[in-house]
């Protein structure tokens, strides 16, 4: 039976999917066309993000969820890009040596870029007293005043040892200087040195006398040593004191001007710490530390001017306005820092404060910090610190490494406040859950930017997917495409967002159908990306992941799988399951069936008996009895005993887009009256019998049309769709040639009496109205009803479930017994 031109349920190709004209799109190629570097349709996120920027006071983080497209993060990156160049550069952060407290390191606050140049500035300070020194005292000056200060001192001891003498001679004894430096006491007799012979003559008493003199000199020579060795250090103190005169005038001037350049009260506090620690170690120019061989330089070396290096951990010397940081992994180190430590040889642990490592966190203080939310939470221990950082506002950097076998002296660097806008990116069901588990999310991530899926087609989104094209065509040095290209590939954007007037901003998807066109075109040689290159990579696209649909119409074909496509049965129609296989879904035909016999058992559905369905379809057949009861048993009660089963399919089952189907079947049993077979029917139903819209309504239409051409186009085959789901057509081009030919058709209902009309082509009519579908069900239970009229009522029991499934679900394809079922 052909559909007539004149059926106003049969829909004309142009309502079968979007046209869009090339020579409205303003360009031949995209040759022409700006690039797009913007986000394509999303006021609403991009407010909230402008939200979430502006206000910088705590808790204004943001979570972007729902964006997609080429590199997800470096999309918000190019998003803050602009905005981050014009805002003023942060200042930077640098640790020093603490004199006071030598385990806390100082945190000092310095101008943008002026960090770096502290730290060349002391530099040069060192390396001005390394050379200049060490030149000045080999000057004439040095050496002058070093030679009359050994002057003035020899002198004083030489009168420590005339005084030495003088003693001596008034106890009749003599001190002789050893070529040593060591002392003799040596008697004196007759003005000479006394013989051992006449030593020997002494008697006791003269003995004892010599001995007690002899012992009274000799404390007057520990007191004399005693004063030259003041003297020596007297001497020392004196050269070193010259010494520190030089060191002063060369390091004053420096310290001087440094202390002028970073007028930072802090930093010159601390410069005259670095000054005095200076002065007070200058010995350390004469130490010679050499490196052992292919030793490691920290485990052997420490530097001798360790304390008055600089560690610059926030510098921003490059940085033009505020810093933008994408973290890719954000472990606990690279988030917030850590303090690195040395082993050397013999397994010491050594650390300073120029081990303090800054994190991203720190790094984007006073900017703005990308990182992935799910990466966050599953890495140890990040999700509390950055709570605890972003709470309080000062990072405390800590020596994190739980896997180490060694342990250092613990630093405790002082913590720095930070003023960094985090901006995390994760699915939207991580946002509620996180916002529903974590009462700190809420407060800390305030701000929410949910990038849709899909935006308006309209000119402007026209333009914007082809300057994209653009992009890309010029980042991967792709062919150009001409307009009809273009606007085959913003139709196959319009089919992504399953809807007419929406298109997808799922550019991925977008980008991989520009590279196969691409391809396509590269293998013809041709110079343009044309439509036709477009539809070769859609058509091999499908050609590539339809394996399972390729093999389910051959079963169709071979008749392993029963379906009817021509004629009429009385409770039979065909359905249309989805499957889906990754990303991609396809439907074909299944047979519904319904048997009607005596009695009051109700509506059995084998598949939920057989416990393969889920609350949804069983919700579906909830909805079908509400329908029964709705429409005839508003007088005496229903009496039925009636089964409905999807035949040949075993998988599980979800979803309530069959159940219109299953209800015609059930009519129909019910009536007697045969339902046509060259027409497959998808919708749900409510129980007031309005037909409501279902998914994947492209996919179940294809489906049913690659079977019957498979099988012969006969002309009066077709699909009956929800009105509702008119929008959401956009379907293959070989489709709407068929329907535009008269060899398919699609038609588009709003109530199951139309659907009745179309399939049975007699009138749904009422109760009463004799001849007319509805007189006849209600025929037919009264039939029954009174042939049980002796038993009591029970009522309708919908126990009913199908093997079908909702375009929202994945489906099980149908399985065969045997090899068969293996194969598919």
């Amino acid at each position: 039976m052909n559909s007539s031109s004149s059926d106003p349920r049969a829909l004309p190709p142009d309502a079968l999917g979007p046209t869009i004209e090339p020579r409205t799109l303003g360009f031949a190629t995209t040759e022409s066309l700006e690039p797009l570097h913007e986000v394509i349709g999303q006021e609403r996120a991009l407010a909230a993000l402008e939200l979430g920027l502006s206000i910088r006071q705590g808790g204004y983080n943001i979570y972007a969820s729902g964006v997609s497209g080429i590199d997800k993060k470096g999309l918000l990156r190019r998003l803050l890009e602009a905005r981050a160049r014009g805002e003023p550069t942060p200042d930077d952060w640098v640790y020093v040596y603490n004199f006071v407290e030598p385990d806390c390191p100082l945190a000092l606050r310095l101008p943008g870029g002026h960090g770096s140049q502290l730290k060349q500035a002391l530099e040069r300070i060192l390396d001005r007293l390394h050379h200049d020194l060490p030149e000045a005292l080999k000057a004439k000056d040095f050496s002058a005043e070093r030679d009359r200060l050994g002057r003035t001192f020899g002198k004083r001891g030489e009168q420590l040892f005339t005084e030495l003498q003088d003693h001596a001679r008034n106890l009749g004894l003599s001190v002789q200087r050893q070529p040593n430096g060591m002392l003799n006491i040596v008697p004196i007799k007759d003005g000479r040195a006394m013989t051992p012979e006449e030593f020997e003559q002494l008697d006791e008493a003269a003995r004892a006398e010599l001995q007690r003199r002899q012992e009274e000199l000799g404390e007057h020579i520990v007191r004399v040593i005693a004063g030259q060795q003041e003297l020596m250090r007297e001497l020392h103190s004196a050269v070193e004191e010259i010494v520190r005169g030089f060191a002063r005038r060369i390091l004053d001037p420096s310290f001087a001007q440094t202390k002028h350049d970073f007028p930072s009260e802090p930093v010159n506090a601390w410069l005259d710490a670095v000054r005095e620690h200076l002065i007070k170690n200058l010995d350390r120019l004469n130490d010679q530390q050499p490196q052992a061989e292919n030793a490691p330089v920290r485990a052997e070396h420490r530097d001798r001017w360790l304390e008055c290096r600089v560690n610059v951990v926030a510098d921003h010397a490059r940085t033009t306005g505020a810093p933008l940081l994408l973290e890719l992994a954000p472990s606990y180190k690279n988030l917030f820092g850590t303090i690195e430590h040395d082993v050397n040889l013999l397994g010491r642990v050594t650390t300073d404060f120029t081990r303090v490592k800054a994190g991203s966190l720190l790094r984007a203080s006073g900017g703005y910090l990308i990182i992935d939310m799910e990466d966050a939470l599953t890495e140890a221990l990040v999700w509390k610190q950055l709570k605890r950082v972003l709470r309080s506002g000062l990072l405390l950097t800590e020596a994190y490494d739980p896997l180490s076998l060694f342990t250092a002296g613990s630093l405790r660097p002082n913590p720095i406040p930070i003023d960094t806008k985090v901006v995390a990116v994760g699915s939207p069901e991580l946002f509620f859950l996180l916002q529903e588990a974590d009462h700190d999310f809420a407060e800390l991530f305030k701000v929410h930017a949910d990038f849709g899926a899909e935006t308006t087609r309209d000119e402007k989104s026209h333009s914007e997917y082809a300057r994209f094209i653009a992009r890309q065509v010029h980042d991967e040095r792709l062919r150009h495409f001409d307009a009809p290209a273009v606007a085959e590939i913003i139709r196959f954007g319009a089919r992504r967002a399953e809807h007419r007037n929406k298109l997808s901003v799922d550019l991925d998807a977008v980008a991989d159908l520009v590279r196969e066109a691409d391809h396509h075109a590269r293998v013809e040689q041709a110079p343009l990306v044309r439509e036709n290159h477009v539809r070769q990579a859609l058509d091999h696209r499908i050609y590539r992941r339809e394996r399972i649909a390729a093999r389910i119409r051959e079963l169709i074909l071979e008749g392993m799988l029963r379906v009817a496509l021509e004629g009429r049965i009385v409770g039979q129609l065909n359905g249309l399951p989805v499957l889906y296989v990754g990303d991609q879904g396809f439907g074909w035909p299944s047979r519904i069936t319904a048997s009607v016999g005596v009695g009051h058992e109700g509506v059995l559905n084998i598949d939920r008996e057989a416990r393969l369905t889920g609350k949804i379809f069983d919700k579906g057949m909830l909805i079908l009895e509400g329908y029964l009861r709705h429409r005839y048993a508003a007088n005496h009660p229903l009496a039925l005993s009636a089964s409905i089963t999807f035949e040949q399919s075993y998988g599980w089952v979800e979803g309530d887009s069959a159940s219109s189907a299953e209800l015609y079947c059930l009519l129909s049993a019910l009536a007697g009256t045969p339902l046509r077979q060259d027409v497959a029917v998808t919708g749900s139903v409510d129980q007031h019998g309005r037909v409501q819209v279902v998914g994947a309504i492209n996919e179940k239409v294809e489906g049913f049309f690659d079977v019957c051409r498979l099988k012969g186009l006969s002309g009066s085959q077709g699909v009956c769709i929800p009105r509702g789901n008119m929008a959401n057509l956009v379907l293959r081009h070989d489709v709407v040639q068929a329907v535009a030919a008269g060899l398919f058709h699609v038609w588009a209902v709003d109530t199951i009496d139309e659907g009745i009309e179309l399939l049975t082509g007699i009138s749904a009519g009422d109760l009463e109205t004799h001849e007319t579908f509805h007189y006849r069900v209600e025929t037919r239970l009264q039939e029954i009803l009174s042939r049980i009229e002796r038993e009591p009522p029970r009522g309708t029991i919908v126990r009913a479930i199908t093997t079908t499934s909702s375009s929202e679900h994945p489906s099980t394809p149908p399985r065969l017994p045997g090899d068969e079922a293996e194969k598919l």
